[in-house]
This record gives structure tokens, C-alpha cells and sequence, in this order.
């Protein structure tokens, strides 16, 4: 059994205390909103429904007081948008947190956010590392209970710098976690930077007239927006090819998370991706972002595209797609899609060439 810490109360953090409770861990929730975290305490833990059943399951600890959540807890396991990641950041080197943290997901490049955050403090690194995306397809619903429809068949793992100890908790935590070499091949499998940006611009009209009144994976999943995501994809693997990793196409990696059911038959890449994540079961009731104030855009383009873009430039790849993704939404945000981008710069990994960087989240010397 481990103490863990969950930070975060929202759908994937709530889903995440329910399968570690489940598998017999004991598991601290907190949230730094007393309203997120408003229904888990009324009801004295969380109420579920989907995968990994129906119930509720208690809790001991629910909490707005970081200090309390991480008291005797063996790791700490940030549930959290990447929008969140530096203030939780923050709040972790001001109580002094060494235990190990594990970011899911991790986005793109959240670990090396974090060990930004904690060195600007001045405070020691704690042993880091990411997963690539949300073990769960979950939403809370009205009546504040978790809905989980879907659940990853297989998450990658990486840690951040040399110290491997929250990886291996991580792996403790979920047997579903394969281990990457670095932060890189879990960066640049995060699925949601190509998933969500395309059809984010191409639907912004339609987002705005109907408020989101429509399914983002079911009914925005058109031949087009399947065409840009396709360019896109290619553009993210070419990236991973030029750090040394071969990773999977979106559609190969969505199966292996479980998020879409099976390979469509079609007649070309773009048609089968289009059937696939227009007809995958896990992400069937999602609706649209009901404004562009949605983490679909200022997430997806801030702590993906641009990320994604830096890495680009690092290795010489050509991206046009994700450049072009990102001025139309950069137009669309007022500016707020680069300004709040996540640069090398920003992270302070002043690198000038692929294997600088490769050696330097893996805390290599010389």
C-alpha cells in the first residue's frame, strides 16, 4: 500500500482516486478550490459511475491545505491542466515537497515546468516524472459525481533527470505505464496536441454560434479537420524521429490508450482516423468548449503547440501545419496562445542542439 497524494479534484483526479483506492492504496485529495472539492466532501468521498464501476468510495483525507495532503504521503500525483502546473508548482517548493511527483499527464514538457519552477524558488528538484496523457476519459457531472468512460490500456512514463524513484512509483501505481527513455517520448506522445488544435480552429465559428452545442469528437471530427490532424501528426512524428524515438501514429496511440475501438476499414489514413475518433465510444458524449476561453485553446496551443514548435525548431524539422494552427489561434486568443507558450526559454533549458537537450532532462553530465 502507498500514501498518495492526489492534487487535484477535478474529473481525471477524482478517477484517480477511485482505482488507487480501489487497488488498495491510501489515497489524500486535495484541491486548492473549496468548491471543486464541495461535493467529495459532502458526500465523504467520490461518487462514480462508468468503468471502474458504480458507487461511492470513501475518503479519508479531503483537503484545501497542501501540508495537510502531502503529511505523511509517499508520493504526490498532480491531476492538474497544464494551465495549473505552475502555480501547483509553486505551492509545492514553498512547503518544501521532496517527495516524488508524478505528473498525469504531463502534457508537453510539464516536467521540466516543474524543475523550472522549483529551481527559481530555490529549492531542490524532487524526484519527477510524467506520464503522457490522462489515464481517464472522465467528466463530473452536475450532481458532482465522476463519470469515467474510458480508461488507458497503456499510459508511457518517463522521469524527469536522473533519479528514477517517481517513475518506479508510477509504475507501482498504474501496471498499464510503459517506460520511455526520457520526457521527451512522453512529451511528444501527448495525444491532445494534435487532437484537439485542428478542429479547435476549424470549428472556432462554430463554437462561438452555438456555444458548443454540438459533440467535439462525434460531429467536429469532419474529412477536413481528419486531413489537417493527420499533417499535424506527422509533423509531431517527425520531431520524435529527430530526438530518437519511433513513436506510434495518433491512431495506433489512441488504441493503445483505449480512447477509440478498433482500426477502421477505409480507404485512405485520414478516413480512418476520421471514422475512428468520430466513433470511439470513451470520448462519444464530449461536447465542444461552449468559448474559446476552453482549455482546448488556451492549453492545447500554449503547453502543446508551442512546445512542439520549440522542439521543431531545436532539430530542424519543418511544421507549417502547427504553424499555421497556432497564428490563426494566436489571432483568435488576442495574442494569448504564444504569450502564454511554453518556450525552452521560459523552462531555462538553454540547449542549442537535440542531444543537449536529450542529455539534459535526463540529468546527464559533460
Amino acid at each position: 500500500m502507498t500514501e498518495v497524494a492526489i492534487l487535484g479534484a477535478g474529473a481525471g483526479g477524482c478517477a484517480a482516486a477511485v482505482e488507487l483506492s480501489a487497488a488498495g492504496h491510501a489515497v489524500r485529495l486535495w484541491s486548492r478550490n473549496p468548491a471543486t472539492l464541495a461535493p467529495q466532501l459532502a458526500a465523504g468521498g467520490v461518487r462514480h459511475t462508468g468503468v471502474l464501476g458504480d458507487g461511492l468510495t470513501p475518503l479519508g483525507t479531503m483537503t484545501t491545505d497542501l501540508a495537510v495532503a502531502l503529511d505523511g504521503a509517499e508520493a504526490a500525483v498532480v491531476c492538474l491542466p497544464a494551465l495549473a502546473h505552475e502555480a501547483v508548482a509553486d505551492e509545492l517548493a514553498d512547503a518544501g515537497a521532496e517527495l516524488p511527483i508524478v505528473l498525469h499527464p504531463g502534457h508537453t514538457l510539464g516536467a521540466a515546468q516543474l524543475a523550472a519552477r522549483f529551481r527559481a524558488a530555490g529549492s531542490a528538484v524532487p524526484p519527477l516524472a510524467e506520464l503522457s496523457t490522462l489515464g481517464y476519459v472522465a467528466r463530473i457531472g452536475a450532481d458532482g459525481a465522476v463519470a469515467v468512460t474510458g480508461r488507458a490500456g497503456r499510459l508511457r512514463g518517463a522521469a524527469f533527470g536522473a533519479d528514477p524513484a517517481a517513475l518506479s512509483l508510477a509504475r507501482s501505481l498504474w501496471p498499464s505505464v510503459q517506460a520511455e527513455p526520457d520526457v521527451l517520448a512522453t512529451s511528444l506522445a501527448n495525444v491532445n496536441l494534435v487532437l484537439h488544435p485542428p478542429a479547435a480552429v476549424l470549428a472556432a465559428a462554430w463554437v462561438e454560434a452555438t456555444g458548443g452545442d454540438f459533440g467535439f469528437y462525434s460531429e467536429a471530427t469532419t474529412p477536413s479537420v481528419a486531413s489537417v490532424m493527420l499533417a499535424l501528426d506527422g509533423e509531431r512524428l517527425a520531431v520524435a524521429r529527430a530526438f530518437g524515438h519511433a513513436l506510434d501514429p495518433l491512431l495506433d496511440e489512441m488504441l493503445a490508450i483505449g480512447t477509440v475501438d478498433a482500426r477502421p476499414e477505409a480507404p485512405d489514413p485520414a478516413e480512418a482516423l476520421r471514422i475512428a475518433v468520430s466513433t470511439g465510444a470513451a470520448n462519444a458524449g464530449i461536447r465542444a468548449p461552449s468559448s474559446l476561453d476552453h482549455r482546448y485553446y488556451r492549453e492545447d496551443f500554449s503547453y502543446g503547440i508551442v512546445p512542439l514548435l520549440e522542439l521543431a525548431a531545436l532539430t530542424g524539422v519543418e511544421t507549417p501545419v502547427a504553424e499555421a494552427l497556432l497564428a490563426l489561434a494566436d489571432v483568435a486568443l488576442g495574442g494569448a496562445a504564444r504569450e502564454d507558450g511554453l518556450t525552452l526559454e521560459r523552462l531555462g533549458l538553454d540547449v542549442s542542439t537535440p542531444e543537449g537537450l536529450r542529455r539534459l532532462v535526463k540529468g546527464e553530465q559533460g
